[in-house]
């Protein structure tokens, strides 16, 4: 182990030139391919604060670029529409739902999302709602946690994170698939400029009077990106590290959140039973893949080092 490496990042005028070309370089190449706004330049100033404020922050900073590299690449899929390479999935993916999953309700088959469109409560609107605003904070909460309990786990926890979301981003490519709500309100006929919409879930705002969800799926990557379901995949990774960090009574927590996204993909219209059964397993599968890429000697002197500069 190298000195250097073992002490960090330090300060100096490489460290700053480096880390002043690549924020300009992100901020020149998110213009050129999905347009200026806000949340870059955000973006950039949180990196660079934290990262010139203190070897503790620059620590923490360095270790959750993993989670910045995954946000950048999901950000600039806009660019590169999934439908522009294959054909989307929309009517043969409802009636296969229908099919596997359907229930009979006066006398019609409908699918599950039919089902609870016609048959939600207020309650659920609301309890739902709460649950998939956890999608994004309670992964990145506990990463936080993991990052001062154990960089070695926080490691782990990340790169698992990215490799699950990278593989649903390649079922993205393959098989690019309509939500539920887009047969709801289009049908099966094919529309590329389709906005995002939050379907269901515009009953939480509904009943807050705030636009919440409304805002976060105007700004959607994809509409045409069902599945795998991510929103079902991450509170699978965050279950199984809570799990194997042997954190108690907080993992009935995870396991309710987890849940609780998974009913609320389905209910609000945004997923089907597929695609959560294909999320769930899409997280299945970068765990193992991970736990296996930790046996090869490459692998784990990188993860080694990698640790050592956030240690």
């Amino acid at each position: 182990m190298s000195h250097a490496v073992a002490d960090g990042i330090k300060i100096n005028v490489r460290s700053v030139i480096v880390v002043s070309v690549i924020s300009l370089a992100y901020l020149l190449l998110s213009r050129w391919l999905v347009g200026y706004k806000p949340d870059q330049l955000v973006l950039v100033f949180i990196f660079n604060s934290l990262f010139f404020l203190s070897p503790v922050t620059r620590k923490f900073i360095t270790g959750f670029s993993i989670f910045i590299v995954y946000w950048i690449i999901f950000d600039y899929m806009k660019a590169f529409p999934n439908y522009n390479y294959n054909t989307v999935h929309i009517a043969d993916l409802y009636n296969m739902e229908k099919g596997l999953f359907g229930i009979h309700f006066n006398g019609l088959l409908l699918t599950q999302n039919e089902y609870w469109r016609l048959n939600g409560t207020t309650f659920l609107d609301v309890a739902g709602g709460i649950f998939y605003l956890c999608w994004i904070p309670v992964p990145l909460a506990f990463a936080a946690f993991l990052f001062f309990k154990s960089r070695k786990q926080f490691l782990h926890f990340s790169l698992t994170f990215v490799l699950v979301n990278l593989l649903g981003f390649v079922i993205y490519y393959v098989y690019p698939a309509a939500p539920p709500w887009y047969v709801a309100y289009h049908g099966f006929a094919f529309h590329a400029a389709t906005p995002g919409n939050s379907a269901g879930l515009a009953k939480f705002d509904q009943f807050f009077h705030e636009a919440v969800f409304k805002s976060i799926y105007a700004k959607s990557s994809n509409v045409f990106a069902a599945i795998p379901s991510l929103h079902s995949s991450y509170p699978v990774i965050v279950f199984y590290y809570g799990l194997k960090n042997r954190l108690g009574i907080i993992n009935l927590f995870f396991a309710l959140v987890m849940l609780g996204i998974w009913f609320t993909a389905v209910y609000a219209g945004h997923h089907y039973v597929l695609d959560v059964v294909a999320g769930v397993a899409c997280a299945v599968v970068g765990i193992v893949a991970f736990n296996l890429l930790t046996r090869a000697k490459w692998f784990s002197e990188f993860l080694e080092k990698f640790e050592q500069i956030i240690q």
